[in-house]
């Protein structure tokens, strides 16, 4: 099921009629007509174009808040009451859409209240890892893999889709990286992540007591606990005995310096 929700503004339209500023649904977000009302305080100024920028800073702060920008617009809608209002406001709608040149139409229709001049509505699309995974910290790391020890050991293999929200998630994994390193019988972890967004993290531990202590650390288990409340869609963990292990590295022949 994807993700939906909804962004308030603060505007009392958005109450008194009952919709929202903007509705997240996945990699889609949909913004209302947004007029040149100030929210905070519930005013508009005369003119169509201070209408248009404010109409703007409106948008930006939806977009904001559904973690994309003007660059992600795919569809823009403009409504005017007066057609020949449209061309005093190009210069400020070029600003924000004329590098992203998404798809636009204009309409000439009665708007809701006489102060308005200009309503704007847009479209935009999030860009978002497959099938809604958060792009791991890993995925820049060394692809450098834990060596072939000698069994036997144990490992945990750890798979995971994540949630859009990963705030906090990459300075705790960083603290959990140098926690482990501590635990008596570590020997080391391989990140992986596929096309699609499963992450894929495999741990390896001397022994099993090593894997408990680990398991049963306090540090550890508090943020499992938050992984389940906010950074994990779904996530699996096997754990396994290694009762053989072998490794290769491909030998970097020498180039002969005398070779054409």
């Amino acid at each position: 099921m994807t993700e939906r929700h909804a962004i308030l503004s603060g505007s009392t339209f958005e109450e008194q009629i009952g919709y929202a500023r903007a509705v997240v649904d996945g990699d889609r977000v949909h913004i209302s007509g947004t007029t040149g009302f100030d929210y905070a305080t519930m005013t508009i100024s005369d003119d169509v174009v201070d209408q248009a920028e404010q109409c703007l800073r409106n948008i930006e702060a939806a977009l904001a808040e559904a973690k994309c920008t003007f660059a992600d617009v795919v569809r823009v809608r403009y409504l005017l009451p007066d057609r020949a209002d449209f061309e005093p406001c190009w210069p400020v709608l070029r600003r924000c859409f004329g590098d992203v040149r998404p798809a636009a139409t204009m309409l000439v229709c009665g708007l809701a209240d006489p102060r308005m001049k200009i309503e704007i509505e847009v479209d935009a699309r999030r860009r978002l890892p497959p099938h809604g995974g958060a792009v791991s910290s890993h995925s820049e790391a060394p692809a450098v893999p834990v060596e072939a020890y000698e069994p036997p050991y144990c490992m945990a293999v750890f798979t995971t889709l994540r949630t859009q929200d990963q705030s906090g998630y990459s300075e705790t994994d960083a603290r959990l990286e140098d926690l482990v390193k501590g635990i008596p019988g570590y020997l080391g972890t391989d990140h992986a992540q596929t096309p699609g967004g499963l992450g894929i993290t495999v741990s390896y531990f001397r022994d099993a007591d090593a894997l408990t202590k680990w398991r049963t650390d306090v540090e550890h288990r508090a943020a499992q606990q938050r992984g389940r409340a906010e950074w994990y869609q779904s996530y699996t963990l096997h754990v396994a005995k290694v009762e053989r292990s072998s490794g290769f590295t491909r030998a970097q022949v020498p180039q002969d310096p005398t070779a054409d």
